[in-house]
């Protein structure tokens, strides 16, 4: 059983590791959030409170927003269950949450050959994707271009060249990173779809 640490204590761990994690003395990052030195370290070392105003300028000047620093660090944000989507030829897992770092999405999908042909049609939106095959053959559809896609091999491209990805002679499962254009184009689609 682990027991957890207070969040002034995580923010206090943040600070002085996101400061040696740059190399930065305390004489180095007190310059740069307009702090002493001496108070940063008694923050560091949890003999001063933490107060807003401060807490502010230090997540700048160490690149980070408050947000992140001040995030919770239980242990469930850690791992994630996905809970698989149906439709027809097609399993999805999402393995990010939502309002993930920037806007990426990550996903395992499961495709087979019953996918209704009309659920390959070739789409376009704004973004890059990419994907990497985990077990089967891929078939990426790019234009007028049919590329296939081993188990280990990966693939990115532009979305904006028309694309389709399908299963070649058996199931494939791929991981992919999609933006947040990709996500909508992609998965939404497949949430939206009649479940068999």
């Amino acid at each position: 059983m682990t027991q957890e640490l207070p969040l002034d204590t995580v923010i206090r761990q943040r600070i002085r590791g996101l400061r040696l994690a740059r190399g930065w003395s305390l004489d180095a990052l007190a310059a740069r959030c307009y702090l002493s030195p001496s108070t940063l370290s008694r923050i560091e070392t949890g003999h001063r409170r933490i107060a807003l105003d401060q807490l502010v300028p230090i997540a700048r000047a160490l690149d980070t927003t408050l947000d992140q620093l001040v995030e919770s660090a239980e242990d469930e944000d850690v791992v994630i269950r996905p809970q698989p989507s149906h439709t027809r030829g097609m399993t999805t897992w999402l393995l990010s949450r939502e309002g993930a770092v920037h806007g990426v999405t990550v996903a395992k999908m499961r495709i087979t050959p019953e996918r209704p042909a009309g659920a390959e049609q070739l789409g376009v939106h704004p973004g890059r994707e990419w994907f990497t095959v985990l077990s089967g053959t891929a078939r990426l559809r790019l234009g007028e271009r049919t590329i296939l896609v081993q188990p280990g091999d990966a693939a990115e491209f532009s979305t904006m060249v028309p694309h389709a990805i399908g299963a070649q002679d058996g199931p494939v499962e791929i991981l992919t990173i999609f933006d947040h254009d990709g996500e909508r184009a992609h998965l939404h689609t497949v949430e939206a779809a009649p479940r068999p």
